[in-house]
């Protein structure tokens, strides 16, 4: 049993739920700053956050099983390596997101009638590589879901605090996932797979990640701005700066051997965002 589970945790990736979900809590603690707190909202928002990933990342495994065999660096993933059954994955994702529509229930029916098209959302990255080259950004799209989804079921109306949120996690998504897909760019071709680094080659590809992150850091100030943020949370976003700089400075051209560990860098930025940003709105 216990066996099963690292299975299936290891086929989610749920350690990279740092990703979307310190963002998507930074929505609703700043929603909560005008509504009523309410605890078991924020277990639903949690619980909406694990399983859309989970049916978005199972559908990702699903779908791309094929090019993960013949892709060394994914070969040993568990479709591939016969850990899972395309049964047991259909079975995974339908789970999922049936737990991801019912758990959006108790949030309010605009929440509820919205989860459909969030799941397409998320869904629709795993086929984008087959249809265009600007995958990563719609991986990005997929993750802004998350601070507007959170700042929605917090109670939150209007305002651009959800869009700048967004905006800046979308544009650090898709900027760390175009490093990512720099390692893949043999395969990639080789596959007739679209992404950026495919169309526009590696060192082009890296100035494009350097401008996105760019924008998430000035979309990260401004929000800050527009939401009478103070110190504590100016100093998160220059910690997030100095994180986003270390991380561009391992990835070269000509040397794409740290791209995994600046990957995982990424982990320490959203946990970094959510604990200032925090201590911003509660004891500033």
């Amino acid at each position: 049993m216990i066996a099963r589970l690292r299975t299936y945790a290891s086929f989610v990736r749920f350690s990279h739920s740092v990703f979307a979900l310190p963002f998507a809590l930074v929505g609703v603690l700043l929603a909560a700053r005008v509504v009523p707190w309410d605890w078991t909202r924020l277990l639903w928002i949690i619980a909406c956050m694990v399983t859309a990933r989970s049916a978005a990342m199972g559908f990702n495994r699903l779908s791309d099983a094929a090019f993960d065999a013949r892709n060394p660096r994914t070969a040993m993933r568990e479709l591939p390596q016969g850990r899972m059954s395309r049964r047991e994955t259909i079975a995974f994702v339908v789970a999922s997101s049936l737990a991801f529509v019912a758990s959006t229930y108790p949030l309010g029916m605009v929440c509820f009638a919205l989860s459909p098209v969030a799941l397409a959302i998320v869904f629709w990255y795993s086929l984008a590589k087959r249809f265009t080259s600007y995958t990563q950004l719609f991986l990005g799209l997929a993750m802004a879901v998350a601070p507007v989804g959170g700042w929605l079921a917090a109670g939150g109306r209007g305002g651009w605090e959800p869009w700048l949120l967004g905006l800046a996690i979308g544009t650090w998504v898709g900027g760390f996932d175009v490093l990512y897909a720099c390692q893949d760019i043999d395969v990639d071709r080789r596959e007739g797979l679209r992404s950026i680094p495919v169309r526009f080659g590696v060192p082009r590809s890296l100035a494009i990640s350097r401008a996105m992150h760019v924008v998430t850091v000035v979309c990260l100030a401004a929000l800050g701005v527009v939401a009478d943020l103070g110190a504590i949370y100016a100093g998160g976003v220059s910690g997030v700066a100095l994180l986003l700089v270390y991380e561009q400075s391992l990835v070269r051209a000509d040397d794409l051997s740290q791209v995994k560990f600046a990957f995982d860098l990424n982990g320490w930025v959203g946990l970094l965002y959510l604990a200032t940003t925090a201590a911003d709105v509660w004891w500033a």
